[in-house]
């Protein structure tokens, strides 16, 4: 196995509705030159199937994520360049791999878009697959660990797992997008949520546009890309 140049970002991707989420923080990611560990459970196999009609398998993981990263949050293929970077792969049932491991390498782990029944097996450290294992070593390696939250309305478990969640350290981070940035696109709104989820984990990006403190700047400017470049990859910008 070729030693990698950067310790790697783990992104963890459960069964909760929202793989658009994901692919735009794997963008992200890969657009600041980070290396990722990629863990897809076989939840989100079944949720990404649903949204986008993209297979996920084991055996062509690189063709699956490909045209997956290309696909626009409107469903459209090759909305996005392929990007390309440095991303390992690990099954969800492989509890031997790397990851599960506090001695591997990493920066952290993003879990988005986090389904309750993940929040709850992490929070009570129950590790049933390599996705809830990875998040627990991270907290027991105190390791930034972010948990975008995709679910609506919470009861009051799955509050109380949150923050359990919270005191262990974790970042919790609702997929709240938010309408400042002057969205006229459901992208818009999907790479703002990506890119709160980078800002927690350090990461720069441009995917959205930040409050400057200037009312009505947004509509001004022409929307969430403003006067400023956009990060992506878009094909046909």
């Amino acid at each position: 196995m070729t030693e990698r140049k950067r310790t790697p970002w783990v992104v963890g991707v459960s069964g909760a509705s929202g793989t658009a989420y994901a692919a735009a923080v794997l963008r992200g990611l890969l657009a600041a030159g980070e290396s990722v560990d990629l863990v897809v459970s076989r939840a989100s196999r079944l949720t990404l199937l649903d949204e986008t009609g993209i297979a996920f398998r084991d055996a062509h993981w690189r063709d699956d994520l490909a045209e997956w990263l290309a696909r626009g949050a409107d469903g459209k293929p090759g909305t996005f360049a392929t990007p390309t970077g440095d991303v390992r792969y690990w099954g969800a049932g492989d509890l031997g791999a790397g990851p599960s491991s506090g001695s591997y390498p990493a920066k952290g782990m993003l879990v988005v878009p986090a389904s309750t029944a993940c929040v709850a097996g992490v929070a009570l450290g129950l590790s049933k697959d390599l996705l809830q294992r990875v998040a627990s070593v991270t907290l027991k390696e105190r390791r930034p660990l972010v948990v975008a939250v995709r679910e609506t309305p919470l009861n009051g478990q799955t509050l109380k797992h949150l923050v359990a969640l919270d005191e262990a350290g974790a970042v919790v981070l609702p997929a709240s997008p938010a309408f400042y940035a002057g969205a006229t696109h459901i992208q818009d709104l999907v790479d703002f949520v990506a890119g709160r989820v980078l800002d927690a984990a350090g990461v720069s990006h441009r995917l959205y546009r930040r409050w400057d403190g200037e009312l009505g700047a947004a509509r001004r400017d022409g929307g969430p890309e403003g006067p400023r470049p956009r990060e992506g990859e878009r094909s046909g910008d």
